[in-house]
């Protein structure tokens, strides 16, 4: 019986290695991919000289208190070997990584790693430092194109982003926390995240080790492609948390042809403020599920007015469907300029088809200030769990508002369920302006009990659409 025991053992782990032997060949071997691409990727330092505008005397007893013998003697007692301890003169400096994509030096990394630097020295894999030139650098897609003096240098092949799957393996290879070439790995987790600070990148995010340093630097496909630029990392602590975030190369690569023929960045521009279709809001437009861009408002003399309007939603941009919000800025961002470009919306309960050209975004973003300035009350009405009341004529203008109620105090439900707050301004109900308190009363005559409406409101400056489940009155 020992004896049989013993010859099936062997037998068994034979077996065992056959079966196994395939799936442990799948794991992939990432040496011969460093080996041959990591000359190409660069580590970047920046310096930055920060002057002192006053004299210590006046930093500590403030402007016109300036004491020259404080002065003196503070300077002896910080800086006694000149080397920069009294403040004076102050450099800051960070750390970055990039990439080589043309034999005749031109790098990128990201916009945030040269950002306000006053010197940027790019050091090569064989241990050279170079001093490096700005192309151009675009903030909005956190890219940057620099130019250094150097000729015959390993260059990196740019794959596709958008073939790019989920759960594909991808590779890292950056300074972080400055040491050079250092390289990880890991999966893609998802494609097209939108980051609040960010509109018109499509982030990749992967469980990349990720650090301090790392910024700039490439994230390679297994043919040894770079499909990304690593950018950010989500973290509570400031080190990786295993989310990572890197701009899709496609991007990139229109970002960087730009730079290096302009200088700067064109982008298209719509004109609208946009927010997402919740599925409460979904339902109140009539849509059977989540999708597309609600238009909150339309920007005064934009590329959008007179064509779209409040209350759109925005499913279809020049041919491309607009899965959600976050989607139609990318798109937009990059569709040629001075063309018509079909657009579909729903409207009204029905879908249209509408044509407009887009100008060139410009370059800051159009914004509102907040408004802040006290409304006196009309007359007062109690709706909705919500005390109302008009606005006038002053208030209106003020407001910069030519119609609408407002909210007094939010007293129950549906409005304290639908996030109404005090203050805010009610514009419209069910894709029909709000004049004043009467014909708000004459739009919500034949509401359905336990109907999801849309209600748009103005807080603070701007428009947003809630959704609000209503009650008979």
């Amino acid at each position: 019986m020992i004896k049989s025991i013993k010859t099936i053992i062997p037998l068994f782990t034979i077996i065992f290695l056959m079966i196994t032997k395939p799936v442990f060949a799948e794991l992939p071997d990432f040496t011969k991919l460093v080996e041959e691409h990591s000359a190409a990727v660069v580590n970047i330092s920046t310096k930055k000289n920060q002057k002192a505008s006053k004299k210590f005397s006046q930093d500590l007893f403030g402007e016109g208190e300036r004491n020259e013998m404080l002065d003196e003697l503070m300077k002896r007692f910080l800086d006694k070997d000149g080397g920069g301890g009294f403040p004076n003169d102050n450099d800051t400096s960070s750390l970055g990584s990039g990439f080589i994509v043309s034999k005749d030096g031109y790098v990128v990394t990201n916009y945030h790693v040269i950002a306000e630097a006053d010197e940027i020295i790019v050091k090569l894999s064989d241990r050279r430092e170079l001093s490096a030139k700005i192309v151009g650098s675009d903030k909005r897609s956190d890219v940057a194109l620099l130019k250094i003096e150097a000729d015959n240098l390993p260059v990196l092949e740019t794959g596709s982003s958008e073939n790019l799957k989920v759960g594909e393996w991808v590779i890292a290879i950056g300074s972080p926390f400055g040491f050079d070439h250092s390289v990880t790995a890991g999966i893609v987790s998802a494609k097209g995240r939108s980051l609040p600070s960010e509109n018109y990148v499509p982030f990749i995010q992967t469980d990349v080790a990720i650090n301090p340093g790392n910024s700039g630097g490439p994230l390679f496909n297994l043919k040894g492609q770079v499909v990304g630029i690593n950018s950010q990392i989500f973290s509570r602590t400031g080190g990786f948390m295993g989310v990572s975030f890197a701009i899709p190369v496609d991007v990139a690569k229109r970002v960087i042809e730009q730079l290096k023929d302009n200088g700067k960045v064109s982008r298209g521009w719509l004109g609208v403020y946009i927010q997402e279709v919740t599925r409460e809001l979904a339902l109140s437009f009539g849509l059977s599920s989540p999708r597309g861009a609600l238009i909150v408002e339309v920007i005064k003399d934009g590329p959008a007015m007179g064509v779209l309007k409040q209350g759109d939603i925005v499913l279809e941009f020049n041919g491309k469907k607009i899965k959600n919000a976050s989607a139609l800025p990318v798109i937009v961002g990059s569709t040629e300029l001075n063309k018509d470009v079909k657009i579909s919306v729903r409207r009204g309960g029905k879908t249209e088809v509408l044509t407009l050209q887009l100008s060139e975004l410009p370059s800051d973003d159009v914004a509102k200030a907040p408004v802040e300035k006290k409304v006196a009350p009309k007359k007062i009405d109690n709706f909705m769990g919500m005390e109302l009341a008009d606005i006038d004529e002053t208030a209106k203008e003020s407001l910069d508002v030519d119609n609408g109620v407002m909210v007094k105090r939010v007293l129950k439900d549906p409005a304290r369920n639908a996030g109404v707050e005090r203050g805010d301004i009610l514009l419209m109900f069910n894709g029909e302006d709000i004049d004043d308190l009467e014909h708000f009363h004459e739009l919500t005559e034949d509401i359905e009990e336990g109907k999801i409406y849309a209600l748009l409101v103005l807080r603070s400056g701007s428009a947003r659409f809630l959704a609000i489940k209503t009650e008979k009155k």
